[in-house]
């Protein structure tokens, strides 16, 4: 017995040396220089966060709104021509199997207040529908186009509908998602700006959320996404005169509207950001939806930019200011460095520090900084600031699949043209209380009841969340047991989140999808 207890004690104190021996050569210097590649990345968001708030702040106290900066008169129909005073439009609504919200966004294209013949819906999809029948029958122009394949997936989409003859009729273009509302006035508003300003090629209005309150999942993603409308689009708009469009398509990525809105951008084109027109939208209120998603967010703008990179360096239409724009800001801070910082800083070298007490990190970086970034962000939000750090827990989470996807698109590999629709249930529009108006036994669901299929639990579990929550929960306990650096605080709560999403605990819950 003493001699296994000496054996194991010899084993356990070579295993130490050759820790010690590895730690000093190797861990020390490439966390030190991990330590020091995030601190300059996190001060590159800082700036850039600081830059687009200010804007975003000035543009709001000296009310520059956009009709102050562009001409814009309200469209009337004329005394001699009537409607023709009007220029023709095509509205666009690409969709795949998403028959839960399809209906709200057709129905919501139909009633826009534009002269009925001055405007054709086309609706494109690989099915039919009753539905186009009954708006046509109310003398909407609405056609329904099919394809017999999915190429270039909704890109292929688009592109395939702007080959129909009648497409030739149309001076300008408006396109919505399947789940898109727009209000009835949304053409009244921004046509104006492109008939009037012949150098404005794109009008973005801002995105409205019907199910934001349906879980805290959908809170966090209104906290993001009203930021990157209220903030991050006004101040590219005010300054720039660009920003990624939110809808010639190409279908090499899987953000076709960024693709478009790139390409136009190096043109010379303008674009105008209109936050006081809002188009209702739905999160996706589902964790596994929510991943696709952001995998094909995350993964198309990176490979974007490496397929546009020397274009955009070599192109000769725009100045040396919006080339360091998009290169710098839009593309390499905005798509590549946030992704990498948030999870190799915070999910990797601040864990791993923890357990090597050569290396310190200065609390200027791992607290001032960060949470400068973390404020600068919540303001696009007030109503919702005190979840400021369920947000900032899920948001490190999220970046383990946004790095991964980016990785993936700069690389050109697995994944990148991987298009998964997201799904999107309708709950929001389902009625709260119908006993006031019908029999709630009339009432025929957005979505069909579930059938009972045998899942296996295992399907539910995520083990990348899992294994990283594991990894940091027991990075807090060696920091609390032995260093006491005060880190364990947030290793215990950004663990507990990883292993609380690994486990399927986040968003809605729809049984058997």
């Amino acid at each position: 017995m003493a001699a296994i207890t000496e054996t194991a004690a010899a084993v356990m104190a070579v295993l130490v040396q050759v820790w010690n021996l590895v730690r000093v050569t190797l861990v020390v210097p490439l966390l030190r220089l991990a330590i020091f590649l995030s601190l300059m990345m996190t001060v590159m968001i800082l700036v850039e966060k600081v830059f687009v708030g200010m804007v975003s702040l000035t543009v709001r106290i000296i009310r520059l709104k956009p009709e102050k900066r562009y001409r814009w008169e309200p469209m009337r129909p004329d005394l001699e021509t009537g409607n023709l005073a009007y220029p023709m439009v095509l509205i666009q609504i690409p969709m795949y199997n998403e028959k839960e919200v399809y209906k709200l966004s057709i129905g919501a294209a139909c009633s826009l207040d534009w002269p009925s013949d001055r405007m054709i819906i086309q609706v494109l999809d690989d099915s039919t529908d009753p539905i186009v029948k009954k708006w046509k029958s109310n003398g909407v122009k609405i056609t329904y186009e099919v394809r017999d394949n999915r190429q270039g997936y909704k890109a292929g989409a688009l592109k395939e509908g702007m080959k129909y003859d009648y497409v030739q009729e149309c001076d300008y273009v408006a396109m919505f998602d399947a789940d898109f509302q727009p209000e009835s006035d949304f053409l009244l508003r921004t046509i104006p700006f492109l008939v009037y300003n012949p150098d404005i090629a794109l009008v973005q209005a801002r995105w409205k959320f019907v199910n934001a309150d349906e879980c805290m999942m959908t809170r966090i993603q209104e906290m993001s996404l009203d930021y990157h409308f209220k903030i991050e689009q006004e101040a590219g708009s005010s300054t720039f005169a660009f920003f990624g469009f939110n809808g010639g398509w190409k279908d090499r990525t899987t953000v076709e509207d960024m693709d478009l809105a790139v390409r136009a951008g190096l043109k010379g084109w303008k674009f105008v950001y209109v936050g006081d027109v809002h188009v209702k939208s739905e999160l996706p209120s589902t964790f596994k939806a929510y991943r696709y998603q952001q995998h094909r967010w995350s993964c198309g703008p990176a490979n974007l930019f490496k397929k546009m990179a020397m274009e955009i360096v070599t192109n000769e239409n725009v100045s040396m200011w919006k080339k360091f724009h998009l290169l710098y800001s839009f593309f390499f801070v905005g798509k590549i460095v946030a992704h990498t910082v948030t999870f190799i800083f915070y999910c990797i070298v601040i864990p791993v520090s923890v357990i090597v007490p050569e290396v310190e990190i200065p609390q200027w970086g791992v607290v001032y900084v960060p949470t400068l970034i973390t404020f600068c962000k919540a303001f696009g939000t007030p109503s919702s600031i005190h979840l400021v750090i369920f947000w900032l827990l899920f948001e490190n989470v999220m970046s383990l699949h946004r790095i991964k996807a980016a990785l993936t698109g700069l690389l050109d590999a697995g994944r990148v043209n991987e298009w998964i629709v997201t799904e999107k249930l309708g709950d929001a529009h389902k009625p709260k209380n119908t006993d006031n108006f019908q029999d709630s036994s009339n009432i025929q669901p957005l979505i069909n009841k579930p059938k009972k299929t045998q899942t296996n639990i295992w399907q539910r579990f995520y083990f990348s969340e899992i294994w990283i929550g594991l990894f940091m929960l027991s990075c807090g306990c060696f920091d609390l047991a032995t260093r006491q650096q005060g880190y364990f605080i947030y290793l215990f709560l950004q663990g507990f989140a990883f292993l609380f999403i690994g486990f399927g605990y986040v968003g809605t819950y729809v049984p058997g999808s």
